[in-house]
């Protein structure tokens, strides 16, 4: 278990470094203010699951652009926008839990009672699922610390 700690710990820093780049303070965003690198927020919450959204269709809330599927998807975001963002400004859920702000990637996501929790690889993600409620708790509490840090600064 040493061992694989010692893995995710490199491979996490790894993509640290490469997340930096385009990464915003409190939100993750592209160098061009791209949040969910342009997949619909609403889209996380249908049965369909995550879909792109259209260049045409956006908004800006917070500074970031987000686009949308459909109109009634951005009607839907504009009204209750808190209801559709991801926690911890898109970072890496479990990146948040260690101290650091890792890239958020929209295709390893979960959602627990009605929140979005992004994560920067599938097994990072299960060791975000693996003990959820602490490690929800745990970053809560660490983001409070580190939302302004820019991620270089971590």
């Amino acid at each position: 278990m040493t061992r694989l700690n010692a893995l995710l710990g490199a491979f996490l820093l790894l993509l640290f470094s490469a997340a930096t780049s385009f990464a915003g303070s409190e939100l993750n965003v592209t160098s061009t203010g791209l949040a969910l690198r342009g997949v619909d927020p609403v889209s996380f919450f249908s049965p369909a699951g995550p879909v792109p959204g259209d260049f045409r269709v956006t908004a800006v809330h917070g500074g970031a652009v987000y686009r949308f599927a459909s109109e009634e998807n951005k009607a839907a975001f504009t009204a209750d926008p808190d209801k559709y963002l991801p926690q911890y400004g898109g970072y890496c859920a479990m990146g948040v839990k260690m101290g650091q702000k890792l890239d958020g990637d929209p295709a390893v996501f979960t959602i627990v009672n009605d929140k979005l929790y992004l994560n920067v690889a599938p097994a990072v993600a299960d060791m975000w699922r693996s003990e959820m409620a602490a490690n929800i708790e745990a970053a809560d509490e660490i983001w409070t610390k580190i939302e302004s840090t820019d991620p270089g600064a971590l």
